[in-house]
């Protein structure tokens, strides 16, 4: 993968979410070669930069630009909707160290403070679901449920115990759930990427396709919103809602329906 030119002035910021957005694992290749052609002429016509925001960790997240036969980098890269990466001139990508602290300190110790709400929604969701919990490096609280529909038992159920709490945040993607901080997810982290580049929310695009999205396509963080065929109901209905557009083609084709819809691509 080739390290992207520097652009002399940055006027757009492109936002994609990455599994079922712009991939999808049953086509080959799983991300349209369209794809990188339109956003590498949106870089020449409209100084847009294009990035990745997505709910895997960094290594998983450049597993997936392989998969997808990616021929240049990112501009930026969001993992766990919160850790901020920039690659550098020589392809290696180097992490935001002063946001990236910022955010595991702010976890840590809002889970130190609340440990025993998070030990109590564990208790019970394991035992009314068994779905696995998690905890580990990187990902300090989070559950896989066993099906879809254990997750409508399980949400209204974190909703209630967590009400006292208005500083936790998580993040649902079908049958995953990870736990974090409210002020650190992908809307705040496309926020933060779009302020280096001095770009106002009118200038900025996202497209995501889940429950974790939601943020990254709410008018304070994004400017022009859409969704691919293939999004859950609820965020198709919050994309309309907005003004947004709903595409008709599902992933990486929707992707760039999108654009076309946009900036006339």
């Amino acid at each position: 993968m080739q390290v992207p030119a520097p652009l002399a002035k940055v006027s757009v910021v492109l936002s994609f979410d990455f599994d079922g957005t712009l991939h999808d694992p049953s086509a080959v290749p799983t991300v349209p070669a369209e794809f990188f052609g339109t956003v590498r002429r949106l870089r020449e016509t409209h100084g847009a930069v294009w990035g990745l925001n997505t709910g895997r960790s960094m290594p998983y997240a450049l597993e997936g630009l392989v998969d997808a036969r990616c021929p240049v980098l990112p501009d930026y890269l969001v993992a766990r909707e919160r850790e901020l990466y920039f690659p550098n001139k020589f392809g290696r990508w180097v992490p935001d160290e002063k946001w990236n602290k910022r955010c595991a300190k702010d976890i840590h110790t809002l889970f130190k403070k609340h440990r025993k709400v998070l030990a109590k929604i564990r208790e019970e969701v394991l035992h009314h679901t068994g779905a696995e919990w998690l905890e580990m490096e990187g990902e300090p609280a989070g559950l896989i449920a066993r099906r879809e529909e254990d997750m409508e038992w399980i949400m209204p159920r974190v909703i209630e115990l967590a009400g006292d709490i208005p500083d936790l945040g998580w993040q649902r993607n079908s049958i995953y759930l990870r736990f974090g901080h409210k002020n650190y997810q992908k809307g705040s982290s496309l926020a933060e990427v779009a302020s280096r580049y001095g770009v106002p929310v009118e200038r900025r695009f996202a497209i995501g396709d889940s429950h974790n999205d939601f943020e990254m396509l709410d008018p304070a963080n994004t400017g022009m919103i859409a969704c691919p065929a293939n999004s859950v109901e609820e965020l198709r209905g919050h994309v309309r809602a907005l003004g947004g557009y709903v595409c008709k083609a599902g992933h990486g084709e929707g992707a760039v329906e999108a654009l076309g819809h946009f900036f006339g691509e």
